[in-house]
C-alpha cells in the first residue's frame, strides 16, 4: 500500500485489501521506528570502528568491517552516515624533508625491480628507504625495510642520524626477524647510505641482490614511499609533535608492530592486515 500511495488514494486501497486505515498507520510507525533503531545500530557500530582505528580509517575500510559483521550496506551510505556524524578520517599535511644524498661517486646497481610490485612470495623482494620523524627533542630518521608481497614492515630503525649504520641496522634487524634464503632482491635508492662499502658488504653475506631505482624516480621506490606517508597521515601529522625520542620511538613501535602490521587492513592484499595476509603462506606450506 506504502508503494502505491501515489496511484490510489489510501482509503479505497484499504476498502479493497480490508485493511483499516488505523491497522496501516500503526504498521507504518513500526516500520520506521524499526528502520530508525537499524540506523541507529550501524551508527553505533562505525562509530566504534571509527574510534577503534583512532580515526584513520575512511568509508571504504569502515564498510568492509560493517560486512564482516553481516551489515549490508554501500560504501555511500556509510559515506554518508560518517558526514552526518561529523567523522572525517585523517588526512595528511604536505611536509617533505630530504633524505637521500645521492652526490655520490659509490658504485650503483642497476634497477633490477623495474617498478614489479606484485611479488608471489614472502622474502623475496625487499624495499627499504629512510624517512624524516619531527620531534621537539631533535630531528629523527626511520629507516623501514619492507616484503613487497605481505606489504609487512620487517625490519626498522628509529636514530638521530641517517648514517649508515641506521640503515645497516634496520636491514640486520629484518633478515634477524625473516632469516630470508640466497637470492633475495634489495631495492632502495641511491642514497650514500646504501651505496656504502659498508651496506653493500652486509647485501653480499646475506646473498641478496642489490636493485637501486634511477636517478630522480621516486615512483622507482613507490611502495615504501607509500608506507612512509601512511605512517606520517596516520601517526605522524594527525598528533602533536613527539616531545622527545623515546616517546617517539614508544608510538612509532606500537603504531608499527600492533596496528600497521597485525590489524590494519590494506586494500592490495584483499583488505586483509600484513601479517593475516603473510599467515596464508605458512598455513599453505604446512598444508
Amino acid at each position: 500500500m506504502k508503494e502505491h500511495r501515489s496511484a490510489f488514494r489510501l482509503e479505497k486501497m484499504c476498502i479493497t485489501l480490508q485493511v483499516s486505515r488505523s491497522g496501516y498507520y500503526k504498521w507504518l510507525g513500526a516500520k520506521t521506528s524499526a528502520q530508525a533503531l537499524r540506523k541507529a545500530a550501524v551508527q553505533e557500530r562505525i562509530r566504534y570502528h571509527f574510534n577503534d582505528h583512532k580515526g584513520r580509517y575512511g568509508s571504504p575500510k569502515i564498510t568492509r568491517l560493517l560486512h564482516q559483521e553481516g551489515y549490508t550496506l554501500t560504501e555511500r551510505t556509510v559515506s554518508v552516515y560518517m558526514r552526518q556524524m561529523k567523522l572525517r578520517s585523517v588526512v595528511s599535511k604536505p611536509y617533505r624533508v630530504q633524505t637521500t644524498d645521492s652526490k655520490h661517486n659509490d658504485p650503483i646497481a642497476p634497477n633490477t625491480l623495474n617498478q614489479e610490485f606484485t611479488v608471489d612470495k614472502p622474502n623475496t623482494a625487499w624495499v627499504t628507504d629512510i624517512t624524516y620523524i619531527p620531534c621537539r627533542g631533535g630531528r629523527l630518521y626511520l629507516a623501514s625495510v619492507m616484503d613487497l608481497c605481505t606489504r609487512e614492515i620487517v625490519g626498522w630503525r628509529l636514530s638521530d642520524h641517517m648514517e649508515t649504520s641506521l640503515v645497516l641496522d634496520a636491514l640486520q634487524a629484518a633478515y634477524q626477524a625473516k632469516r630470508p634464503g640466497p637470492g633475495l632482491l634489495h631495492h632502495s635508492d641511491r642514497g650514500s647510505q646504501y651505496t656504502s662499502k659498508e651496506y653493500t658488504e652486509q647485501l653480499k653475506t646475506y646473498q641478496m641482490e642489490s636493485s637501486m631505482s634511477r636517478k630522480g624516480n621516486c615512483y622507482d621506490n613507490a611502495c615504501i614511499e607509500s608506507w612512509h606517508s601512511i605512517l606520517k597521515k596516520e601517526l605522524i601529522y594527525c598528533n602533536p609533535r613527539f616531545k622527545t625520542p623515546g616517546q617517539a620511538y614508544q608510538d612509532i613501535y606500537q603504531y608499527i608492530e600492533f596496528y600497521y602490521n597485525r590489524k590494519r587492513m590494506h586494500g592490495t592484499l584483499g583488505y586483509l592486515s600484513p601479517a593475516r595476509f603473510a599467515k596464508q603462506f605458512t598455513t599453505a606450506s604446512v598444508a
